[in-house]
């Protein structure tokens, strides 16, 4: 093999096999502008800021990325192929108990109202966690790396730093749900972390490159660069910025990967139909345009339903959110799975290349 060869056939495994473009996957999937956005808020916000961007511009940006990030979805496991006959509770009987759950804590929202609200902040960030192992595995196997069974435990370990980090330094939901802030207080753990907590960040953000390092000696092969952007962007979202920036900017950023990569999957799968007469813009626009309408529907409208119905505002908007994200959580499980036969791995495995 020549030098030139080899130098070749080593920057291909470190780019890895995009989806789209290499530019596309890094910035939007990868989380490359989000470390961008990250840094600007980092240096220019002051510490009495909330966001860097106005504040009556932030419910937009909510609405363009997150609130259709979450309808996206339901959007996906209705259109996805074969999602009726393989999911059958999933997409027929679990929407109706999710509105049944949350039908019933709103009559009792002073009683379960907390839990649910707990349940949802805690379960976020362990979402996001998932969602970089998710990516980081699928860039993977894309790009030729088949990943031993230890390699994968060690990657998702790795992938849940953040998700400990929020569940002990949140400021809602993780420890301050289940202990006491007087008990949080006492732990001599908990103020040793406080004392360390600079060096461990450091470590936090060295442990994903010593087991890069460690995947790429190991007989699973190289993992692509953008599987690491995709663990170490998350890693940055809740360990650089303050509490509150990170959970807007993670809640923004996430639901930009997500739509980048769920229109991806589904245009695939729409382009391969026998009977499909439409190109590549036709299927991202109905996509993201049903999404875009469903999370308004979902966040703006069923909050006002419950209102009309006698329930208080606060209480409808803050409950009708935990339930959407829940719902969110355990869809998700579901639809991204890569087991042989099913069209997700058929999109991993193949390109996106087709007429706009």
């Amino acid at each position: 093999m020549s030098v030139e060869h080899g130098q070749n056939r080593l920057g291909t495994t470190l780019i890895g096999r995009s989806f789209v473009h290499p530019a596309f996957d890094y910035m939007l999937i990868g989380g490359g502008l989000s470390l961008v956005v990250a840094a600007i808020v980092w240096i220019m916000a002051s510490p009495g800021d909330a966001f860097l961007v106005n504040a009556a511009l932030l419910p937009f940006f909510i609405l363009l990325s997150n609130s259709a990030h979450f309808a996206a979805s339901t959007v996906r496991l209705y259109t996805k192929p074969d999602s009726l006959k393989m999911l059958p509770f999933l997409t027929m009987a679990f929407p109706l108990i999710a509105i049944a759950l949350l039908t019933l804590c709103l009559f009792q929202a002073g009683r379960w109202g907390p839990f649910l609200q707990a349940l949802y902040l805690t379960w976020s960030p362990f979402h996001y966690a998932a969602q970089a192992y998710g990516l980081a595995v699928m860039y993977g196997f894309r790009s030729g790396c088949q990943l031993n069974p230890n390699d994968k435990r060690l990657l998702w370990w790795v992938c849940q730093i953040p998700f400990f980090h929020t569940f002990i330094y949140g400021l809602e939901g993780g420890l301050r749900w289940l202990v006491s802030r007087e008990t949080l207080d006492s732990l001599v753990v908990i103020n040793w972390l406080d004392q360390h907590h600079s060096a461990i960040t450091v470590v936090a953000f060295l442990v994903p490159l010593i087991s890069f390092v460690k995947v790429w000696r190991s007989s699973s092969g190289p993992l692509p660069l953008i599987s690491m952007l995709a663990v170490v962007s998350n890693s940055i979202w809740w360990f650089v910025l303050t509490p509150l920036n990170a959970f807007v900017y993670a809640t923004i950023f996430h639901g930009i990967q997500y739509l980048a990569i769920v229109i991806i999957f589904h245009v695939k799968d729409q382009m391969s139909r026998p009977d499909n007469k439409h190109r590549v813009v036709y299927h991202v626009v109905c996509f993201y345009g049903m999404s875009l309408l469903l999370g308004y529907g979902l966040f703006q409208c069923l909050p006002f339903a419950y209102v009309f119905a006698g329930f208080g505002l606060l209480e409808s908007a803050l409950l009708v959110t935990a339930t959407i994200n829940i719902h969110h959580f355990i869809v998700d499980a579901y639809i991204w799975r890569l087991k042989q036969g099913d069209s997700n791995r058929r999109v991993v495995e193949t390109s996106l290349s087709a007429p706009i």
